[in-house]
Parts: C-alpha cells; structure tokens; sequence
C-alpha cells in the first residue's frame, strides 16, 4: 500500500504543513482561533485520505480493434468497454491507456459513474509506421478529491494486442518459374484424388471411360479400377529469413531487418497468389516446429508481422533445416545478409542440382553507411534490367549463365567475384541480388527472377 504522503498532492502536502505550523503557533501564542484554524488545514487532507478508495475498482475491460490486422500507417479505430462487474458505483476517473510509442499519444478520458452492470464505451485511435505486435494497456485510473488535495493512481490489468503488418509491394503478374526436378516440380506427374501421395489408381465411378481402366489393378482387385487424370504437381516454395541480430545493421524504418521482413512477406503473398504452398523458415519456426507445415498467407503475415532478430540466431541452424525441403525441389528464397562468408557457404551448399535457389542479399555496408546507397541502389536496379533484356533476347539458357555456372562468361565470372563474400552462393549455382536501404523491392524482385543467373549491384 502506498504511503499517506505520497497520496497527497503538493496542494495537500501544504495543507499538512501550513496546518500543523499554524496549530503549534496558535497554542504557542496562547491564541484558540488561530490554532482552530490550523486545525481545520491539517484536517482537511487527512479527511480526504480517509475518503478517497484506495482499492481498484472492480471493473472488466475489453478492447476490439478494427480492422483487427493493420498495415503500416494505416489508422485503427480501438473501441475499449469499461463493466462494472461490483457490488458498488464507482467514482469518476481519469483514465489514460498505455500504449506503446509507436502507436501514437496515449489516450486520456473521463471515466464516469458506474453503478453495478453499466457498461461504458470509449474510442480512440492508433497508427504505426511499423510492423509489430503492440500491446494496448492497462489503464491506468487517476482521482483526486473535490479540492485536489489527494491524487490516487490505480491500475486496470487488462491488455489488448495489436498487430501491424509488415509493408507488402506488389512484384508484378508474371509467374514464377518453380524447379524441375521431384515432386515439388513443375513437371505433371499422377497424383491421388485426394492428396499429393504416389497412390494413382481409383475406383470406377459412373461416367470414367472404359479406355482408362487400368486391368491389372482391376484383376488384383477383383473390381473395376482407373487410372487418374495426370494433374501438376503443387509447387512448393521455402522463404528463409536471417534472424541474426548482430548481422543486420542500421535504425528507423530501414533497418536491414525491416527490409528483409517486407520483401519476404511480399513474396509470399506473390507465391501464394501463384499458386505455391509456402513454408516459413525462421528461428521462431525452428524452435516451434512449425516449419514442416504449409502456412496461408494470414499466417505467414502474422508470422513475419511478429518475428523479431534474435541473438542466438544461427544461419548454420537454418541451412540444416532447409536441406530437407531441398531434396524433393522446393523453391528456396531467402533473405540474407552478406557478414559471414563462412555461414554464406553452409547456406549455399543446400542448393540441389536441378532445383533453384534464390536469395536477396542484404549489403551491411549500405545499410550501415548511408551517404552512397541511393545512388549504387539506383544503378543496380538499372544494371539488372539491361542485364535480363540482354540475356532474354539472346536466348540463353539460365542455367548456363547462373552464377558462377559452366558457361558463364569470364568477364561476368570476374565480376561476381568482387561480389565477396556473395560469390560463394554464385559458385552454388544461386541466383541472388544485393540490395541496400534505397532499394525497391519490385525492382529487385524483377532482377532476381530475370532470365539468367546472378544479379548483382556495383560497389
């Protein structure tokens, strides 16, 4: 319990002081008006002490956000209900809501009279330039006395969550070429009506034609089998995110981080309007086990809207999860930083022959240096482009010019050598753009998925 004294105001306190001098000086000087008036002032704060309650009111909140997922700078309405759930009318309140900084001020309002069972609504707003989970509350309750001789502070403990998006690009309407090897390829194979196992044989049904019984499964069976209807098989895709605190530079809103978070969750909503299934790789998802199982795209959007760097984040830990999903073809896209060509290499050798890896790659020095990035950002987004019309219009085959592939040309070999330490995931047959601060998203999107391997950024 709070001491008395911290109650008072400093109104109050002056009372307890001015009262008690007067109350002595009036006894001193033998004068009974003067110390009855000293009196009267050291009684008054007392009195509001003994009156004002100092226990929380028993009142329920609940908040309801509206829209209950937001994007960045996208204001959400927050309709917060007070119940009083006692036996007693509460006295009016100032109540003020906690908030975190980024979503804006803290709200403030008059809580009035509650009797028993009455519900009151307040509404306020929020905003956030960046993506994360916030907590609304608690509500804090101030009240002080008629004559503001006390101020109490009590605490409501109800929180709420809001939850900011990450800032999603649009990467264009062109498709996305998956691998062509396993089962997570683009190349038909049979499938089961109803699951993606090996089983390709069902039983007839009215309507089937007569030329796709399949007769031995039929004489096996003892009863009239058919073949299913060749369908391709879902392309499946891995986005991999380097959660590695110490390796991602830079503050505000274009930390590398921020920038890896957005382009993964923009690629995600792309693959899965594509027709992918998506597998989320993070720490987070490693440590929960979560990263065997397909997501939909408001679960990768949670996800990511949630995922924060981490200390004891690996990217060895992360290449070990992904080699698996490698094996069967899976499309691997991560989002990686370029600090540690030792932990580029563990993560380049996952790749398979046949299938294909892509890797936006998150320059350091840019996002940590600032002055130079624009220009070089601008200059890579253009290099990309005349890059992927030139090898488009040639005809050449992407294999044959991926990155540090067999038949690339000495000069583009050279080249994605002064990339260190990035060249380790060209020599792997990765397709990869650097990227800084200044860089849009689309347009490297647009460079990674060009025709060829490698694109890169001049220094």
């Amino acid at each position: 319990m709070r001491s008395p004294w911290k109650v008072l105001t400093a109104r109050g306190r002056a009372f307890v002081v001015l009262g008690a001098v007067v109350a002595v000086a009036g006894v001193l000087l033998g004068y009974e008006d003067v110390t009855r008036i000293g009196l009267v002032l050291l009684a008054l704060p007392l009195l509001a002490l003994l009156l004002v309650p100092r226990r929380t009111p028993k009142v329920r909140v609940l908040r309801e956000v509206e829209p209950v997922r937001l994007s960045p700078e996208e204001r959400g309405t927050v309709t917060a209900r007070f119940t009083n759930v006692g036996r007693r009318s509460t006295p009016v309140y100032l109540a003020e809501e906690r908030l975190d900084p980024q979503l804006g001020e803290r709200p403030r309002f008059v809580l009035p009279r509650l009797v028993p069972g009455e519900e009151k609504r307040l509404r306020y707003t929020v905003r956030s330039r960046h993506r994360g989970a916030y907590h609304l509350g608690p509500v804090l309750l101030r009240q002080r006395d008629p004559f503001g001789l006390t101020f109490l502070t009590l605490q409501l403990s109800s929180t709420a969550e809001v939850l900011v998006l990450p800032r999603l690009h649009l990467l264009g309407e062109g498709r996305v070429r998956g691998t062509s090897r396993g089962s997570e390829g683009e190349m038909p194979q049979m499938v089961a009506l109803h699951g993606e196992d090996d089983v390709s044989i069902r039983n007839w049904r009215q309507g089937d034609e007569l030329r796709r019984v399949h007769w031995p499964a039929t004489a096996h069976r003892g009863e009239l089998m058919v073949r299913q209807e060749d369908r391709p098989a879902r392309r499946r895709a891995l986005l991999l995110l380097d959660s590695r605190d110490g390796a991602h530079p830079g503050s505000g809103v274009r930390t590398s981080y921020e920038w890896a978070v957005s382009a993964l969750a923009s690629v995600a909503r792309h693959l899965v309007a594509d027709g992918f299934v998506v597998h989320l790789l993070t720490d987070t998802t490693l440590r929960e086990g979560t990263t065997d199982h397909p997501v939909d795209l408001d679960v990768a959007l949670t996800a990511l809207a949630r995922v924060q760097p981490d200390q004891e984040a690996r990217l060895d830990r992360l290449a070990a999860a992904a080699a698996p999903f490698t094996t069967g073809g899976v499309l691997v896209i991560a989002a990686v930083v370029a600090d540690d060509e030792e932990s580029l290499r563990t993560l380049a050798a996952i790749r398979q022959p046949g299938s294909r890896a892509l890797a936006f790659v998150l320059d350091p020095e840019r996002f940590g240096g600032g002055a130079r990035s624009r220009r070089s950002d601008r200059e890579a987004a253009r290099e990309g482009e005349r890059r992927g019309r030139r090898r488009a219009g040639a005809g050449a085959d992407a294999g044959a010019e991926g990155i540090g592939g067999a038949g690339a040309p000495g000069g583009e070999t050279a080249r994605h050598r002064e990339l260190a330490p990035t060249a380790v995931l060209a020599d792997a047959g990765w397709q990869s753009v650097v990227v800084g601060p200044h860089t849009e998203i689309p347009q490297a999107w647009a460079s990674l998925t060009a025709t060829g391997g490698l694109v890169g950024t001049p220094r």
